[in-house]
């Protein structure tokens, strides 16, 4: 038996253990995953505890995908240029840290919108770590121009500046209001229209600024159909939960613990049936 967990703060839940377990059993992979609540002065401790020869590796939320970096013996060329790690892998000892949630969101615009970024005039609320992941499966994808927008401009402008559009044209806007009008794809990478927080009845554009020939996307999965995408759906936009994201990058981290393919059929079965006992709406 080999040990697998999420590291996540104290009081927040986590779908992995629901998640990665139900592919674990299906894959009759030997591991057991687990969620393992860790207050911030005890990372390095729970860091240094992924070294034993029982753990195989750890999913990391926020706010751990960034200071989780320098505690490691390596990080991958996304991880680098994420700026975030969320998957570690245990081998002999020696930890190297890893990006899925780049390939997790390319995963889920390939596979569930059948979007194509290449040429894409893209919108993306927030500059958090989801929001560099994001950026940056753009920028590799071939998107044409990406403006970002976040509360803070600074965070917006510290985002753009490490990462670089490369031959994609980034720019910082302080409302996306204008960017909007011939943007061809919005992502919401922000919290806001989460269940059960004080912004769950919120979004982060106003719906007259949702246009028919976009796909409007939200990294949010509870509920199911959050603000945003019900305005967009009343708009004639296409839209896309935050489900798919979840899944394909869960299952990008397995398949670096097991080296193989697990059944994404199973892993979002397991993810509706935990929301819908946690009462969230699907």
């Amino acid at each position: 038996m080999q040990y697998l967990g999420v590291i996540i703060e104290p009081g927040k839940t986590s779908l992995s253990p629901a998640i990665q377990q139900a592919a674990i059993d299906a894959m009759r992979l030997d591991y057991h995953y687990a969620q393992w609540s860790t207050p911030p002065n005890g990372l390095s401790t729970r860091v240094t505890g992924l070294r034993a020869p029982a753990v195989r590796g750890a999913n990391v939320t926020i706010p751990y995908k960034e200071p989780i970096i320098p505690l490691l013996d390596e990080i991958d060329d996304v991880a680098t240029r994420v700026g975030a790690v969320n998957t570690v892998l245990n081998q002999g000892g020696r930890l190297s840290g890893h990006n899925t949630d780049v390939e997790g969101f390319s995963r889920a615009l390939k596979d569930d919108a059948g979007f194509d970024v290449s040429g894409a005039r893209a919108v993306v609320t927030g500059a958090g770590g989801s929001a560099r992941a994001v950026v940056v499966a753009l920028c590799e994808a071939g998107a044409e121009s990406i403006a970002i927008t976040a509360r803070t401009k600074s965070r917006a402008e510290g985002l753009a500046s490490a990462i670089g559009g490369g031959a994609t044209r980034l720019e910082v806007v302080d409302e996306s209001h204008g960017a909007l009008e011939n943007a061809t794809l919005l992502i919401n990478c922000t919290p806001l229209g989460t269940a059960g927080t004080p912004e769950e009845h919120s979004s982060p554009v106003p719906a007259g600024t949702i246009h028919p020939q976009m796909l409007v996307c939200d990294l949010v999965y509870r509920p199911s159909v959050t603000p945003l995408l019900r305005d967009a759906e009343a708009r004639g936009a296409r839209t896309l939960g935050g489900l798919p994201m979840l899944v394909y990058q869960g299952a990008a981290s397995l398949k670096i613990w097991s080296g193989q393919d697990p059944p994404t059929d199973v892993m979002f079965a397991a993810a509706r049936d935990a929301l819908a006992q946690e009462g969230v709406s699907q």
